[in-house]
């Protein structure tokens, strides 16, 4: 009798090593999938701007999976991928010194652009994040049609559906990599 509980606390105390490495695992594996690079200027930016910061690492994520040397099919550039329009746009606006198309693949021009677009999208659409994402994915231009038409907007005041497959998976994934961000780290919540 003594033999057999010592095998079993043996085997107990084994599956819970086991449970502890394979739970250590999964969160490194996360974090690798989900990294976060440049938080003091996500955290930065997101504050000046209020921006929920896990909303930031969020579209720099599904935009760029954090490399600051992407560019789209389409041109965008950066973390964010900002297009060059809309950048030599906010560059004015915000008086951003010696401004060229390439600054977009500085991390800090192109978080506080991108961060400063989303705020800008965020106020015309009156603090509704999701027609600000499919705003910064598909053009405020389109939201707004799509907002007029009763196949996408019931009540003219959301989307029941984006008619943008790009944008509406660019939506669904920013919100899935959202929740896997705020599980998987504890950002200062600042805006």
């Amino acid at each position: 009798m003594g033999r057999t509980l010592t095998f079993k606390f043996v085997l107990i105390i084994i599956l819970a090593l086991f449970i502890l490495c394979v739970a250590l695992v999964y969160d490194w594996v996360q974090r690798r999938m989900y990294p976060l690079k440049y938080e003091g200027l996500i955290l930065q930016y997101a504050s000046e701007y209020r921006l929920d910061p896990y909303l930031v690492c969020a579209v720099i994520w599904v935009e760029s999976k954090f490399n600051e040397a992407a560019t789209s099919h389409k041109g965008a550039r950066g973390l964010m991928q900002v297009i060059p329009s809309t950048g030599r746009w906010a560059a004015e606006r915000l008086g951003i010194e010696g401004y060229s198309d390439d600054s977009l693949y500085d991390p800090a021009v192109n978080i506080q652009i991108g961060c400063w677009y989303l705020d800008r999208l965020r106020n015309h659409f009156k603090g509704n994040l999701d027609l600000a994402l499919a705003a910064y994915n598909g053009g405020s231009g389109n939201v707004e049609r799509w907002l007029q038409d009763p196949r996408y907007s019931k009540d003219g005041k959301g989307l029941d559906n984006i008619p943008f497959k790009e944008t509406r998976d660019f939506v669904a994934r920013v919100w899935s990599a959202y929740d896997k961000y705020k599980q998987l780290y504890r950002i200062h919540d600042v805006y």
